[in-house]
Formats: structure tokens, sequence, C-alpha cells
């Protein structure tokens, strides 16, 4: 079985004094670590033991069963490490600004429906952009849902999770939340994303998705 923990994209303590040192150990070296141990675990003399972690998510979707549970916590993860950058946040540029614009109306409508929608995922789970049938949707989904698994493309994800905000934040989702859109979004992945999605429409040889890989 060749699923490995992919590298963090940037230092441990790039990411301060917004997400610790403390929170991406702990998130990315126990969180993260585990649910791909436990893939492959249970994937092993399996049909699955060499599919790529976006196919096994994608085969044990319909079961919701303990492997979706943990491959889709596992993809989840390896795109949210990809979704932050040191100094980013703050208003979208490029084809990704000219979306927000049509849909929401401003950077400004698109960051407080975002946050409106994390702040009321009840308990644990994840707040998402995605393109919907050629549309931005914000969307959430609870515990280890995903939208890979739907016709939806994942272009932003936000960990509402305690584990990704309780050193720092406590309670305070919220003030979680606000940081992330204000300092934390890499807004260059979100376009690279978006162009592969809009060349895969177009039938066109697209790039493949900058994604940290689990394999």
């Amino acid at each position: 079985m060749n699923l490995t923990l992919p590298a963090l994209p940037y230092a441990l303590d790039a990411l301060e004094p917004y997400l610790s040192r403390s929170t991406l150990s702990n998130h990315h070296g126990f969180h993260h670590a585990a649910y791909l141990e436990k893939t492959r675990a249970l994937t092993q003399r399996t049909p699955l033991a060499s599919a790529s972690l976006e196919d096994i998510v994608r085969a044990s979707a319909a079961k919701g069963d303990a492997l979706f549970k943990a491959a889709a916590q596992a993809w989840n993860h390896g795109f949210y490490w990809n979704c932050l950058r040191p100094a980013g946040g703050g208003e979208a540029s490029g084809m990704i600004r000219k979306l927000i614009d049509a849909t929401f109306g401003s950077p400004s409508a698109f960051s407080q429906q975002f946050v409106a929608a994390a702040s009321d995922r009840f308990g644990s789970g994840w707040a998402w952009l995605v393109l919907d049938d050629g549309r931005l949707r914000i969307t959430t989904t609870s515990n280890a849902d995903t939208p890979l698994t739907t016709s939806a493309v994942p272009l932003l994800t936000l960990d509402v999770w305690e584990h990704a905000y309780y050193l720092d934040y406590q309670y305070r989702r919220l003030d979680y939340i606000t940081a992330f859109l204000a300092h934390l979004v890499n807004w260059d992945f979100v376009n690279q994303t978006l162009s592969a999605a809009q060349a895969r429409t177009a039938g066109a040889a697209a790039p493949p998705l900058a994604h940290v890989q689990s394999r």
C-alpha cells in the first residue's frame, strides 16, 4: 500500500499567528496521519489496495462505512492544506474573482455568506466553495462528507472540526473563520483548481489538480 502522509506545503510555523505550530503539528501529524493509517489498514488485501485516495473515497461513498470516513477525511485534509498559505486571504483575484462577483455580487457578500455557512455548520464538518454546473455555490458537509462524491467540484474548503482551531481559538469558531478569509486563503490554488475544472468541462487536456498527493 503506498498511501503516505503528504508534507505540508509550508513550514509548521508559516501560518502564525493565525494558526500556530502546535495546531498544525497536531492536526497534520496526528489527525491527518491517523486517517491515512486507517485507510491503509482497511484496504489491505482488498481490490482497493493499490487504488488512489480519490478512487477509494468514491468507491466507498455509497456504503458510508469506516473506510469511507477515513479516506474522505484524509482527502479533505489534503485539499484543505492547499487552501491555506502564508500572507494569503483578502479579496480574490483572477477568474475566481469574476465568478464571485457574478454569483454573490461582491467579495464582501461572498465573505458574509461563507462566514454564515461555516458558523452555522452544527457540530463537526467542512465549509466549501464549489463549482456546480458552471456556477459557484457555498455549501457545508458534516463529519467526513465531501463534494468529491458529487457532481460539484470543490474549489476551497475550511475545516470546522474543533481540532482544526481549538488550540488557538478555543470555542471562538467565528474568529477562526474570519482569520481564514482575511489572512490564509490561497486564492492561487483556487484559481488553479478552477482552471483545471473548466478545462475538463471544455474537453481539453486539463492539468492535474494541485492537490497534495497521497500516493
